[in-house]
């Protein structure tokens, strides 16, 4: 039995080996490979590929790219039509530094007391400043600044010195009296305040000396920019210092070796009454000859900023021994 089946296995294998070999043989209704049709194909290199890829379905041809096959660099979107460009900002000039501590008239020239800080000098029109500041014009209503490196022009008013308001202006029907200040009796004028010197009749040369300047005013004083001129052969100003009458407030003074001296003064508004006003002191250079001060120039203002009239003092000698 066992012989029976492999013989059978064996005969199974065969027909299937036979069927094989059949399908590997031509059809009938092609003409057999021979010597001339194998020539024929060594003479046609390329039909049997294109008889190939014939039988295959048609495809639909790779169109045009759609985009970059690689990024390209950012660019910012253009501007929309009608934006309108960034405004460059006007140019500014620095804070004003200067205020005006006074004015006056000498050599009939029109001159300016101006404060910055502590100092004080008298300019004219034309002066140059520092920072970058020329005096342009002086006028009634004021003193115009030149910035020029921007050519920024900035008017300072006459209406306040050494940081005085102007008073407000009062509506014509309004009636309320102002403070009550010692003054002259109601019906009279008030007397002009007076100043006087003080000092020694005689100096020795070498040993320095004090001058002092004195103020009687009905009405009360609060500020007052003047200039001294002395002789600079025979006097050497060694100091100056504010008096008891400007003891509490701000003092200020610049010394010109040329013969004068600037001075910015600046209270609390009193009443003075022979108030001890401003020291200087100097020492004596040569002696057999008279030394000479006087006020060259000088403004009293009262506590709302307005002039307060006053008499022009004498001149104060002394003789250098």
């Amino acid at each position: 039995m066992r012989k029976k089946l492999i013989f059978g296995a064996l005969i199974a294998a065969g027909g299937a080996a036979a069927a094989a070999v059949l399908l590997m043989l031509p059809r009938g209704d092609e003409p057999a490979a021979g010597p001339k049709s194998a020539a024929s194909r060594a003479q046609q290199p390329g039909a049997a590929g294109a008889e190939r890829f014939a039988a295959l379905p048609d495809r639909e041809a790779v169109g045009r790219p759609a985009g970059q096959p690689f990024g390209s660099p950012w660019r910012p979107p253009p501007a929309r039509a009608g934006a309108a460009a960034p405004v460059a900002a006007a140019p500014v000039a620095p804070p004003m530094p200067y205020r005006i501590a006074g004015q006056m008239v000498q050599g009939g020239a029109a001159q300016v007391v101006l404060a910055k800080g502590d100092r004080v000098l008298t300019v004219r029109e034309g002066d140059m400043l520092e920072d970058g500041y020329r005096v342009e014009a002086i006028r009634p209503q004021g003193v115009t600044l030149l910035y020029v490196p921007m050519n920024i022009r900035e008017t300072l008013p006459f209406a306040s010195a050494l940081g005085l308001d102007a008073p407000a202006a009062q509506p014509p029907a309004q009636s309320a009296q102002p403070p009550a200040q010692p003054a002259a009796q109601p019906g009279s004028e008030a007397r002009p305040a007076q100043l006087r010197w003080e000092g020694p009749e005689r100096v020795q040369a070498g040993s320095t000396f004090n001058v002092a300047l004195r103020v009687t005013s009905d009405q009360p004083v609060r500020a007052s920019p003047l200039q001294l001129s002395y002789d600079a052969a025979l006097l050497e100003p060694v100091d100056v210092r504010a008096g008891g009458f400007f003891s509490g407030g701000s003092f200020s003074y610049r010394i010109n070796p040329g013969g004068s001296i600037l001075v910015g003064a600046f209270g609390p508004g009193d009443v003075a009454a022979d108030a001890e006003f401003l020291v200087v002191t100097f020492r004596p250079i040569r002696a057999g000859a008279t030394a000479e001060l006087k006020l060259s120039s000088v403004l009293l203002q009262g506590a709302a900023g307005r002039a307060i009239v006053h008499a022009q003092p004498a001149a104060f000698r002394t003789a250098i021994q």
